[in-house]
Formats: structure tokens, C-alpha cells, sequence
């Protein structure tokens, strides 16, 4: 189309690492890093990067703010519908698909409280954190790493700019970008030292919960099962400490300890995300769509026998392989609202993953989407993820208002980019701290289904848990 900016790409000629190279957006105005620390040609295999947005957009319930560069505009109303029209004003024509999935667009998340604007639901939890329930920075140049090939390019549009001008600031961003860029190699700073590992005394990180608590709060939710309200519900609990460790020296603590495909490393101004995140929410990838649901978890450690007992034991758990089960069917009927007739299927069951701390098992949904279904109508649909909620989806984020204390916030929505091209791939916020003012937030649970035994559904979250305290306690 006439009006579609072009994506401009340059490739460059850069043998470093992008977790080396990241720094040099450190520099700038809310800079984001979506990392695939840990490596896999099919969910891992691009990380991507950039500073200084053209525009940024945050939601608190119906009211939205927008801010370009000096100008704040106010607008009130559903934010996924006020975003989607965002996305329409600004699209970008596609580059050729042997290129990263991600150009130009928007970075940023949508907490797992954006719920309420898809159901009518209790409103009980206090929201003490108190972030935007949705953020997103639009940012014209992009730095892209594939992994597989170890390629870097850089893209830019010449965005806000519009129309034929646009080209000529695209290419001068890509000339500006690539010079600063090489000149930083050649002369790299030292933004912050990720110093040698040693452990540091932080304060013992407090929970909502006490255990006791916690286990009838697990008791409760089983009572709703047994009750016929729900067929499973995921509980959380939420831990809380001093922020004793810079945010990317946290950040790189954390990829080392427990690297993962969906990662992100986003300062946005009032607080900082840094996740290790294992799991995929959504891709779009043109009219393919894909969901990764995650169920079941055993510790890993050290050593060779105790590891291959626990993959086993997970492999074989009918409480484990029934929850995934249970999530699947809900990722199918929630795709099945937006996909074509017949084309929604299971491409995987029952996958084992490894990671660094933890043995996942994990399914795979694909299906073709409707005509003209995009972001808005796909978001609507499926969010929050059925892995993080329960089923049915409804009753079980009332079951959560209820028993949990505290908004979840962040926690367990979703972090990723909304590509000016149409597709968007989009985590699951788990492994996940949240960083504001002077204390750092995370938070870790697990499915409970009729069969749940309190005590050790309290033990799997101490394990997921466990990269998360390692982080914080290592300097």
C-alpha cells in the first residue's frame, strides 16, 4: 500500500554477542532487550533491541496515555481496541521473510489485570505495585541477532515520519545507528561491571503468604474442584526484597544462572522488567498462530541419576500430563475463536524441555487465522494464557481474585513485540522481577488440580523460585 512505510535494513558487521551489545542502548530512553539466552532454532532464535521510542503508550483501567516525544495526549476507553488503531496508523509493508520476524514496532507488555477488560470479573486483591496494566514503546530502529546464522542487522522506517521523506530519514537513522554502534565496539564503556560471583547478605524475601497460609489456600481451591466450580486453578505467591543489585547486572546474573528463549530485559521509566521466561503465549506469524503451554515441573540439579529420575517422573505423572491436558483443551477452544474451521491442531503433546534449574512438560497449538484477524482480535480471545489461569478460564481468575492478596500485575501477562507488519510473538511473564522505587518484586506457582497435595504444590514453587533467589543473593 501507498502509505505503508518500507522497512530499510542494513546488515552489520559485528561478531559480538547481544547481551555485549546492549549496553549501547543502555544509554537511552527506555531500552528494551528481547533475549533468547537460551538458544533453540525453533522458540529461541532471534534476540532483538533498541532505545529512544518515537512514542510510548501506558493503560491504567480506561484511561490512556500517549507520549510523543514532549506532547501528552489523554484518551479513555478499551486499550487493547485504542492500540490496535495505533498499530493500523502506522503499518509498515513487510521485509522478505528470510529476515528477523521483528523491524519495527512496538515493545512492551500487557499485564495479566488487562483481563478485566475482556471479562466482567470481582475486584478484591490490592494492586500495591501499582504499574500500567499495559505498555508499549514504539521505536523505529531495531537491532536484530539471529543466533542460528550469528547475523546482526539493523532495521529503521523513518518513522513517525510518513510517506517518501520517510525513506531519506530511514536511511540516515541506519547511517547514525551503524556509525555510533561501531564506535562503541571500538571504544566499548563500561555501563556497569557484572562483577565475579560472590554470595551478598539480602534481606530474607517475604512472601504474602506463609506456608500455612498457602496451603489452605491450595485446600480452598481444591475444595472448588471438588465442588464441580473448576477443573483446575493456578495459585501464586508473591515475594518481596530490598533491591540491593542494579537492574542489568541483575538481568545478566539471572540469563547465566537460568538462560531462556523468552527473556526481556525493559526499563520503562517507573520500574524495570527483567524476566527469564520459559514460556510462549502467543506468535502470529501472517495468518499462522501458535500458543506453548507449560505444565508440570521438577527440580534439576548437578547430578546425572537424580535428573533422569525426575524426567521420568514427570514424563510418566498422569496428575501432570492430566493438567496439560486440561490447558490444551482451553488453548484450543480460545484459538478456535479466531482460526478457521479445522485447522486448529495439537502439534505437540508431551514435550520434555530441559532448562537450567527445571524439567517443563510443554505442548504446542497452531492454527490458521481468520481474514483480516490480527492482534486486537486474537488478544480478546485468548488472554490471558489458560496456563497461568485454569478451567474454565473465568471461574478460575475469580478463584484467584479471591484467594490471592495481591494484584498479579505483570505477573503472568504477557512481554513481547507487536511487529508494524502485522505479527507479534509474545511470552508469558514467569521467572519474572519487577523493579520499583527501592524494592524488587517476583513471583512463582503451579497448577492445582483434585490431586494436588498442598505441601509439595508449596515445594514447586520454592523450585521455581530457586534461579530467582540465586540471582538476587550473587554478586
Amino acid at each position: 500500500m501507498e502509505h505503508e512505510n518500507k522497512v530499510l535494513t542494513q546488515k552489520l558487521d559485528i561478531q559480538w554477542e547481544p547481551e555485549k551489545i546492549f549496553p549501547f542502548f543502555l544509554e537511552g530512553e527506555y531500552p528494551f532487550f528481547l533475549d533468547s539466552g537460551f538458544f533453540h532454532p525453533e522458540i529461541g532464535r532471534y534476540s532483538f533491541m533498541g532505545k529512544d521510542p518515537y512514542m510510548t503508550f501506558k493503560s491504567r483501567k480506561d484511561k490512556i496515555t500517549i507520549i510523543k516525544k514532549d506532547n501528552v495526549f489523554q484518551k479513555q476507553g478499551n486499550p487493547i481496541d485504542i492500540l490496535d488503531c495505533i498499530l493500523n496508523e502506522y503499518k509498515c509493508s513487510p521485509v522478505d521473510a528470510s529476515y528477523p520476524p521483528f523491524q519495527s514496532g512496538a515493545v512492551g507488555y500487557l499485564a495479566y489485570d488487562l483481563g478485566w477488560h475482556m471479562e466482567v470479573l470481582p475486584n478484591k486483591a490490592e494492586n500495591d505495585i501499582d504499574l500500567p496494566e499495559s505498555y508499549f514503546s514504539f521505536y523505529d530502529c531495531v537491532l536484530a541477532y539471529d543466533h542460528l546464522e550469528e547475523k546482526c542487522y539493523l532495521f529503521s522506517t523513518g518513522l513517525p515520519i510518513k510517506g517518501r521523506v520517510a525513506e531519506k530519514r530511514a536511511k540516515d537513522k541506519l547511517k547514525e545507528i551503524s556509525a555510533q554502534l561501531y564506535a562503541f565496539i571500538k571504544n566499548p564503556k563500561e555501563i556497569i561491571k557484572v562483577r565475579s560471583t560472590h554470595e551478598i547478605q539480602i534481606p530474607e524475601p517475604k512472601s504474602h503468604f506463609t506456608k500455612e497460609e498457602y496451603c489452605k489456600a491450595v485446600q480452598k481451591a481444591k475444595d472448588y474442584i471438588s465442588a464441580g466450580d473448576i477443573y483446575q486453578v493456578n495459585m501464586t505467591q508473591r515475594f518481596e526484597t530490598k533491591s540491593l543489585v542494579p537492574s542489568w547486572e541483575l538481568y545478566c546474573k539471572l540469563r547465566k544462572i537460568n538462560p531462556a528463549p523468552f527473556a526481556a530485559y525493559l526499563d520503562l521509566g517507573e520500574g524495570v522488567i527483567v524476566s527469564a521466561s520459559p514460556e510462549r503465549f502467543i506468535k502470529i506469524d501472517g495468518n499462522f498462530i501458535e500458543t506453548r503451554p507449560i505444565k508440570g515441573t521438577r527440580p534439576r540439579k548437578e547430578n546425572k541419576e537424580f535428573n533422569e529420575k525426575m524426567k521420568n517422573e514427570l514424563l510418566n505423572s498422569e496428575k501432570d500430563r492430566a493438567e496439560l491436558v486440561m490447558i490444551v483443551d482451553l488453548e484450543r477452544n480460545d484459538l478456535g475463536r479466531v482460526c478457521e474451521f479445522g485447522t486448529v491442531k495439537v502439534e505437540e503433546l508431551f514435550r520434555l524441555e530441559t532448562y537450567a534449574t527445571v524439567f517443563h512438560l510443554v505442548s504446542t497449538i497452531i492454527g490458521k487465522l481468520k481474514p483480516n484477524y490480527g492482534f486486537k482480535e486474537v488478544i480478546k480471545a485468548t488472554f490471558p494464557g489458560g496456563s497461568i489461569t485454569g478451567a474454565p478460564k473465568i471461574r478460575a481468575m475469580e478463584i484467584i481474585e479471591e484467594l490471592e492478596p495481591v494484584k498479579r500485575g505483570i505477573y503472568t501477562g504477557s512481554i513481547g513485540y507487536l511487529n508494524l507488519s502485522g505479527n507479534l510473538d509474545l511470552n508469558i511473564v514467569i521467572r519474572t522481577f519487577i523493579i520499583k522505587d527501592d524494592k524488587t518484586y517476583f513471583q512463582v506457582g503451579g497448577g492445582i488440580v483434585a490431586d494436588s497435595e498442598p505441601e509439595k504444590e508449596y515445594q514447586e514453587t520454592l523450585d521455581k523460585a530457586k534461579a530467582l533467589i540465586m540471582a538476587l543473593q550473587t554478586r
